[in-house]
């Protein structure tokens, strides 16, 4: 038995598959995330990167390059950019790494030093403590106590070379799993199209018509695009704010490699943006490290500047932002940023928005094209 239309075109939903068919499909699909849910997890997160790419490879595919070469060149273009990134970052980590290694012998008689006068402070005071023994520098000690922690760092290296393996193996079969939903995405888009209500059967028009009113595959396209487009937004002003605020470090002598490098580090923080939670911690390493190899006090003043950008961010910037461009209360914004990292961690928290943006797609197509049958009929004759 099918569902029967009503007079305005959409499809009535029957209240027998109200009442059986919906509890039935509901558990059904809690059964299936509680026994596939690492599956369920890499589909979602390799169908998300596909509908971010499309719109790029339908670009080429409309300008006459093929839709194989065209996955090939997107996937091309986007590694090319990280080693770009990387090698941007590359030199001022390294030009400081090799002072910090010329300085070696001077900071280890330097901190020898000050650990020798404070002991001898304390002692002055009545407090007898001993940092440094007899024969021994403050590092040979450290040094000792690290040899005696070999054998704990050994025990676990093979667990965390099987962790390492295992996300590996993971990132390979979603890169997989994308590459093949780009490739057949067409195919996927008509599947679709026959399933939903008010599809390819119950639209008027020539097809670019229909694209444009009330096209299920490609409103679901928009609603990521939108995604892409508050995320980029958001990567770009929060890279921009860091590089200015390190540019004004800079001038101002509280770290003067800020003024040199502070388009990089803006580049790195605002790239690392598009990882939720973690990454504004992630973002903000190269140049604390940086700050660290100059000056102790340097990267007290750098980390303070992040900590300062991260609470902005996640307070005001982030759920403005996204509540505008996704057309979604900033409330629930973070109410799904939260559910998605307590559901599936930081991949959670990756995929909550974007999964956020189809669902509301998702329930105003259905709304437009499927209506519940009302319960509050009168019954029908028995007999």
């Amino acid at each position: 038995m099918e569902a029967a239309g009503d007079g305005d075109g959409r499809v009535v939903l029957p209240r027998w598959m109200q009442l059986v068919l919906l509890p039935v499909g509901l558990l059904a699909a809690w059964l299936l995330a509680r026994a596939a849910g690492k599956v369920i997890v890499m589909f979602l997160v390799a169908a998300i990167i596909a509908l971010i790419l499309n719109p790029i490879v339908a670009f080429l595919q409309r300008s006459g390059v093929r839709r194989g070469v065209a996955v090939f060149a997107v996937y091309l273009g986007f590694f090319l950019a990280i080693a770009g990134i990387g090698y941007a970052l590359a030199h001022p980590i390294a030009r400081q790494a090799q002072s910090v290694g010329r300085d070696v012998p001077h900071i280890i008689d330097e901190g020898n030093r000050v650990v020798a006068n404070f002991q001898g402070s304390l002692n002055e005071a009545g407090f007898h403590v001993h940092f440094l023994s007899q024969g021994k520098t403050a590092l040979q000690t450290l040094g000792d106590k690290l040899a005696k922690s070999s054998n704990v760092v050994a025990e676990s290296a093979g667990e965390v070379l099987r962790e390492a393996a295992g996300a590996i193996f993971d990132v390979v079969v979603v890169f997989v799993l994308s590459v093949y939903m780009l490739l057949y995405g067409d195919r996927i888009g008509s599947v679709v199209r026959m399933i939903v209500p008010g599809g390819e059967r119950g639209l008027t028009g020539t097809r670019s018509e229909r694209i444009e009113a009330d096209d299920y595959p490609t409103l679901v396209q928009r609603a990521v695009s939108r995604y892409v487009g508050g995320q980029l937004l958001f990567s770009f002003l929060m890279g921009a704010s860091v590089s200015l605020g390190l540019y004004i470090f800079g001038l101002l002598g509280i770290f003067p490699d800020g003024r040199k490098f502070a388009l990089a580090f803006g580049i790195f923080y605002g790239f690392m943006e598009l990882v939720p939670y973690i990454g504004p911690f992630l973002g903000a390493i190269p140049a604390v490290l940086v700050a660290l190899f100059t000056k102790p006090i340097t990267a007290v003043w750098v980390t303070l500047l992040f900590v300062g950008m991260q609470q902005l961010e996640g307070h005001v910037v982030a759920p403005q932002i996204f509540g505008r461009t996704l057309r979604i209360n900033p409330l629930l914004v973070l109410f799904t940023l939260l559910v998605g990292l307590q559901a599936g961690g930081v991949i959670g928290a990756l995929i909550a928005l974007p999964l956020l943006s189809i669902l509301r797609e998702s329930v105003l197509y259905m709304r437009r094209h499927l209506v519940l049958e009302p319960w509050d009929k009168a019954p029908g004759p028995l007999l």
